[in-house]
């Protein structure tokens, strides 16, 4: 008797949204030069270089964005 593991379909799905620059900035309505500007002052989210292309966690730009709010 072979058992499968219960497929996970009810559980909360565990992958990672990942944004470009240009969709932060599509969301944001400011210049991708802006972006990167903040990148090299260490002012903007936390980024990920994967391969050549530079991705951003929808966890960390949320977070990023919330500590930026202003009282």
């Amino acid at each position: 008797m072979t058992t499968t593991p219960e497929s996970s379909s009810t559980a909360e799905p565990t992958d990672e949204q990942w944004l470009t620059p240009k969709d932060i900035c599509t969301q944001l309505q400011i210049p991708e030069q802006t972006f990167y500007q903040w990148r090299v002052k260490h002012l903007g989210p936390r980024a990920y270089r994967i391969g050549r292309h530079l991705r951003i966690s929808r966890a960390d730009y949320d977070s990023w964005l919330s500590s930026r709010l202003e009282a």
